[in-house]
């Protein structure tokens, strides 16, 4: 009997959340419709053989994420379907520019406005403070102190907390890796494992391939060893076009690729499995590096972690790179690589740049890891990013010209929004920032300042009234430059 008690609850979970996803789907691919009334918690219990409590869950689940609704006295109505959302973003060039803009100024202003007090970041492409677990995370650094025998003030190896290095790599068996805590190297945060790896692989004057739009940081990188850069189109829904790199292999040196194959910033992009092992073999076949950055690969929304370039990497040619800022922690600066064959020259960069990482830092993340807090932070984290996406998506769907146009991500932090070709981003970005909006204008995201009509804006922050407000302020801002 009392074995029975323990697993119903579990039996239960499973049985609502399943009974969710179903119903889900069937407002997604438009069998149930924006204002269909759904039929009544007592019916679905009995047509689906479940309690009441369970039938109420998965209500309450799809409450929650904003797809339906409950109405005083006369139930519950599907309120957001795909349907009646922006219209999806298709692979179309932007215009060209008629003056090239000045990409850095623009980027050091959007830089400047995310420190603005009382601003409504919609820029930053991070958790929310209330999305992480401070309580936890200072629990773990108290107890990652307290079992260190100096208390973490000495220098920590150079290749990285062991036991942090040791839970990176079980931890890859989530993307179907299979690598030793021997093959990780630590790091400040991700972006000094991409700078580590490219210093690894090239020289200045070197090409590297790179998405185009990407994140405006991975320019800053470039420019500041001396590197080239060829921008590959990026496709809404495959992520880099490796028809086109493949053809600029034929007549282009290129020393290197970075891509981020899993929800691209800012596209939100998700490369297909088969496309990462196509990359992947591709570039073999040339000895070509690929240096895969995969900050965002645990914020997915479906049922399972998207694979990575790094599972199908036979020669050691793959150097993934990761870290905690966009999970848990983006002050911690906890980063990894697996730098495969090129690991010696890697840890020759670190000894040059940083002799060691962080070790308060590292020995708590380790220890968060260790306790199993990760895995519990990440099961909320991912289920708060697809509930507020959803209804950030909607709140544009109601206050945005209907000529709109995005990607619907499947993970990540981002919406790409294609705007009316009259909208300037940039002095979109300069109108909101007077009303205490921050945005990022799609100009910063490649070198020439080509996507002149697009903008990014972030779902990291929980679905608000003073969020909802900003939309709508922000879309009347875009209707005023249509007009």
């Amino acid at each position: 009997m009392a074995r029975n008690m323990v697993d119903e609850p579990v039996r239960e979970d499973f049985l609502y959340s399943q009974i969710a996803d179903r119903l889900a789907a069937q407002i997604e691919k438009g069998i149930l419709k924006a204002g269909d009334k759904l039929i009544s918690l007592r019916a679905l219990s009995k047509e689906q053989g479940i309690s009441l409590s369970t039938a109420f869950k998965a209500y309450v689940e799809l409450e929650n994420k904003g797809i339906i609704e409950a109405r005083p006295k006369s139930g519950y109505f599907v309120r957001f379907s795909t349907l009646n959302s922006p219209e999806r973003l298709h692979n179309t060039p932007p215009r060209p520019l008629i003056e090239k803009a000045n990409v850095d100024e623009m980027i050091r202003t959007v830089y400047k406005t995310m420190t603005y007090e009382r601003v409504v970041r919609l820029s930053v492409a991070a958790p929310a403070a209330e999305l992480i677990p401070e309580a936890k995370l200072n629990k773990a650094m108290v107890e990652a102190l307290r079992k260190s025998p100096n208390s973490c003030t000495q220098y920590d190896d150079v290749q990285g907390n062991p036991a942090l290095r040791k839970q990176i790599a079980k931890y890859a068996f989530n993307w179907k890796g299979n690598v030793s805590e021997d093959e990780v190297v630590t790091t400040q945060g991700c972006m000094e494992a991409l700078i580590f790896c490219l210093k690894a692989v090239t020289e200045p004057g070197d090409t590297v391939a790179i998405e185009n739009p990407i994140y405006f940081g991975i320019f800053n990188i470039m420019k500041s060893l001396g590197l080239k850069i060829l921008e590959i189109p990026c496709h809404p829904d495959e992520g880099a076009d490796l028809e086109y790199l493949e053809k600029a292999l034929e007549s282009t040196t290129i020393k290197a690729v970075l891509f981020v194959p899993n929800f691209s910033n800012p596209t939100g992009a998700l490369m297909p499995d088969h496309r990462k092992k196509k990359l992947v073999e591709m570039l073999a076949v040339r000895q070509i590096p690929l240096i895969e950055d995969d900050i965002y690969g645990e914020m997915y929304f479906g049922k399972t972690r998207p694979g990575t370039c790094k599972s199908y990497d036979k020669n050691g040619l793959v150097m993934l790179c990761g870290s905690v800022s966009k999970t848990l922690a983006p002050g911690y600066r906890v980063g990894w690589c697996l730098p495969g064959k090129f690991k010696d020259k890697v840890l020759s960069s670190k000894i040059t740049h940083t002799v060691s990482s962080a070790a308060p830092t590292q020995a708590a993340v380790a220890n968060f890891f260790e306790t199993g807090r990760y895995d519990l932070h990440m099961r909320h984290l991912r289920k708060a990013l697809h509930t507020q996406c959803l209804r950030y998506v909607q709140a544009i769907s109601e206050y945005f010209p209907p000529d709109t146009r995005l990607v619907r991500p499947q993970g990540g932090y981002v919406l790409w929004i294609e705007l009316n070709k009259r909208v300037n981003a940039f002095e979109l970005f300069e109108s909101a920032i007077q009303e205490s909006i921050s945005i990022a204008p799609g100009q910063i995201f490649s070198t020439d300042a080509r996507f002149c009509n697009y903008i990014r804006i972030s779902f990291g922050a929980p679905f608000s009234a003073a969020i909802d407000a900003s939309l709508k302020k922000l879309g009347d801002l875009i209707w005023a430059q249509t007009v």
